[in-house]
Formats: structure tokens, sequence, C-alpha cells
């Protein structure tokens, strides 16, 4: 009888997964719009909410249903699964924000997040993720919100400047939105709650 040696395989150490990019409003503050803002990395919601779910279950309770709008989501599963449970996520395309998540935990409540396209600049993801995060609560709805800030600081999702006809249409065009982001002052009187993998 003969034995075959293979020389042993490497260890394979198991990869973290990046931080969610999150951050909310502190407790105690009023509800307004937005909860707060959310970053994706990607526009895979199968990969994407099972580490947000994880970083908001022990915040708010285990939640049990998402919804979106589909209008920038490839695909839109039906069930994701999370830490030993499943979150049934819907869509509805009139009803909800384009920019804006939907989270229900079952006995707890709702929240509403911001969600911040995946390819946007990391500085105007910074003002996105505090103006949805101030104390007051912003204003403004989700894509509003996202619309005044490419408006007042010229600059699309992806940090880069707006064409001519673009700056026309966001800063005083027909169809502009009329609101700007509110003003972040340096120092904010309450931080945010969390923020997490900036």
């Amino acid at each position: 009888m003969s034995a075959t040696l293979y020389p042993a395989l490497p260890r394979v150490e198991p990869v973290a997964a990046p931080a969610v990019r999150l951050t909310l409003k502190p407790d105690g503050t009023s509800r307004g719009l937005l909860d707060g803002a959310w970053w994706p990395r990607s526009r895979d919601l199968l990969s994407e909410l099972p580490a947000l779910t994880d970083v908001l279950d022990p915040l708010w309770g285990r939640i049990t249903r998402i919804a979106v709008n589909p209008e920038h989501w490839p695909v839109v599963p039906r069930k994701v699964p999370v830490d030993g449970h499943i979150v049934k996520v819907g869509w509805f395309t009139p009803e909800i924000d384009p920019h804006k998540l939907l989270l229900l935990s079952y006995g707890t409540g709702r929240w509403d997040l911001l969600i911040i396209p995946p390819e946007t600049g990391p500085e105007s993801a910074a003002r996105l993720m505090a103006a949805a995060s101030d104390c007051d609560g912003p204003p403004l709805t989700a894509s509003a919100l996202i619309a005044a800030d490419e408006a007042l600081h010229g600059v699309a999702a992806t940090d880069e400047p707006l064409d001519p006809d673009e700056a026309r249409e966001y800063g005083g065009g027909a169809s502009a939105v009329s609101a700007t982001v509110p003003h972040q002052p340096s120092q904010p009187s309450q931080p945010s709650r969390l923020i997490v993998g900036m």
C-alpha cells in the first residue's frame, strides 16, 4: 500500500467584511424626514443589506422588513438572510423616494435612511451623511437633499463638476430644487449617534 502526501494547504484567514458606512441621528432628537444616511458600497442589495441590518439590529431591535424604490437597484431580492433570520424586502415605486430606504422592526418602529449612491465621492458623501443625521433633521426629502447638495456645490454624485446644462437645471431652471442643504456647523452641538466605516 502506498500513501500519497500532498503539501499542506495554506491556511485561509477569514476576510472581514468592510464596515458599513452609516450615520444616524442621536437618541432623543426630532424625527424629521430622515433618521440618518447609508452609503452602500454597491448596488447589490443581497450583499449590502446583511451588513446594514447586523449593525442596526442591536440598536433598533431586529429588522424584519425593508422597503426600497427599485429605480436605482438592478435586483431587489424578496428575502435576505441575515444572521440567523430572514428579512423581507419589498419595493414600491411611487410611494418611496428613490434615494430612501425604509426599515421596519417588529414592535419597535420605523426608520428612514437616505441612500447615498455608491459611486458618490467621499466629500459629497460626508456632506450628505452630516445633513441627513443633523439633530434637527433635514427639512428635505432624500432626493431633494441630494439634488440640493449637487446644486450648492456644483458637484454630481461622483464629485465631478456638473456640466453647464446640469448646473443650470439644478441652480435655477424650472425643475430646480428651491431648497439648499442645511448649514452644518464645524462642531455639531450633538454628534451623530453612529458613524461607521467612513
